[in-house]
């Protein structure tokens, strides 16, 4: 660490290998030290580490701005550095603007919404668990595809390309850039996806059906009906929150269980637990590590000179761990309560699809501690994300279970239909 002009400028590149070995003590050894500092990787930025100043600047729309913009480059402006993405609405405006759109998305996402999206739910975890109970051996990176296909089917994308989706979104935040699968995703199934995408809003406009996109189709901002463009931006960013978060969440939740069966068995002997259990792996595991906003004007924050311009990323992950505010931050206590993690963020831009993602989380865990109770996972071969900087995750966890007996049909089987044969990335 040495001082300079911008504050303490610290040694730390959050999409490193270094980091990605060991994202938690990379962080723990941030706010042990300086808590806040500037980064010369990426062509600079700050890194807020410590609850407190993730809290306030998240809170500050004024100051730090989640609007796309040319400061750091061209592309996704939540994330460092940015990735060729779509606009996304509304998580790339700022208020007033974010407020007109955030309007739109909230009764989609309503608690009252995602508890009528239970059966849907349900339905694909059981065949998805179809798909593999009874051979007594699957890569649970399968079985957590659930979350991409909900997504999908929900927002009336066809189902048949739901690999396809949650694969992209995976490389566009956790792949490796340049390398082959990177590649791939950005110059093949992005634009594919993106021409689908576009042709059911095009369709959905003339023939509306029972899911979310006829529902936007038919939305208004200023006293006019949404574009085409903005139609897809919403969709766009349902899709990226909806194929990754939760599947990084439950991947590592999973792994963790297996080496903490005192744990696993409270939560078969009792669900009830489930629920503040659910609560404290998000806290604990931080599926989505961290998001960037843009300083608007000169201002000093907790000590740092910021420049308009500056890049800055607010670390959930890091908050999440912050001996200041949390007990034994390194220690996962599913009695623990109140739990004020950040795991979906913090104030007007908290993630709308919190309520979705805690169902398909509970869901999952639910049913696979059920009728796979006993599973085992082969340490020696598990992988994880190559990058972490975003999202952590396993993309292969070998598990071995007692076989158990289908419970769809095959005709009901929808999603063991389309299940991957191999790791979905």
């Amino acid at each position: 660490m040495t001082e300079s002009g911008r504050c303490p400028v610290i040694h730390f590149d959050h999409n490193s290998q270094d980091h990605s070995a060991d994202p938690v003590g990379s962080y723990r050894k941030l706010r042990n030290a300086e808590k806040r500092g500037w980064s010369e990787a990426h062509g600079g930025y700050w890194v807020l580490s410590d609850y407190e100043a993730v809290f306030d600047a998240s809170r500050d729309d004024d100051t730090f701005s989640s609007a796309r913009n040319e400061y750091g480059g061209e592309g996704l402006a939540v994330v460092i550095p940015k990735t060729p993405m779509h606009f996304h609405i509304p998580i790339e405006l700022d208020p007033p603007e974010f407020r007109k759109y955030r309007k739109i998305v909230n009764p989609i996402t309503s608690p009252a919404a995602v508890e009528k999206m239970k059966d849907l739910v349900e339905h694909h975890t059981t065949a998805f668990i179809d798909s593999v109970i009874e051979a007594g051996e699957c890569d649970f990176t399968s079985v957590i595809g659930v979350p991409a296909i909900v997504t999908v089917d929900w927002l009336g994308l066809g189902i048949e390309d739901w690999k396809t989706y949650a694969a992209a979104h995976h490389e566009a935040l956790a792949g490796v850039p340049g390398s082959p699968h990177y590649e791939h995703a950005m110059k093949v199934d992005f634009p594919y996806l993106s021409e689908k995408m576009r042709s059911v809003i095009s369709d959905r406009r003339v023939n509306p059906a029972d899911d979310v996109i006829s529902y936007l189709v038919q939305q208004e901002v200023d006293g006019r009906v949404l574009d085409d463009f903005e139609v897809f931006a919403m969709v766009e960013l349902l899709v990226a929150g909806g194929t990754g978060t939760t599947a990084s969440l439950v991947s590592q939740t999973l792994v963790w269980l297996a080496d903490h069966t005192d744990v696993r068995q409270r939560l078969i002997d009792d669900p009830s637990l489930m629920d503040h259990a659910v609560e404290e792996f998000l806290r604990y595991f931080s599926p989505t590590q961290a998001l960037a906003r843009t300083v608007t004007e000169d201002v000093e924050f907790k000590g740092c000179p910021m420049q308009k311009g500056d890049r800055v990323l607010l670390s959930w992950a890091s908050a999440n761990r912050d001996e200041a505010l949390f007990e034994n931050p390194d220690e996962i206590d599913i009695d623990r309560w109140p739990n004020r993690h950040t795991a979906f963020g913090i104030g007007m831009h908290r993630c709308s699809g919190s309520h979705l993602g805690r169902l398909m989380a509970k869901t999952l865990l639910t049913q696979i501690l059920e009728r796979m109770p006993d599973y085992t996972i082969e340490r020696d071969k598990l992988e994880r994300y190559p990058h972490q900087g975003t999202n952590m995750g396993w993309q292969r966890i070998p598990a071995h279970f007692t076989p158990g007996k289908r419970i769809l049909a095959d005709g009901e089987a929808l999603a063991a239909s389309t299940a991957p044969a191999t790791p979905m990335y």
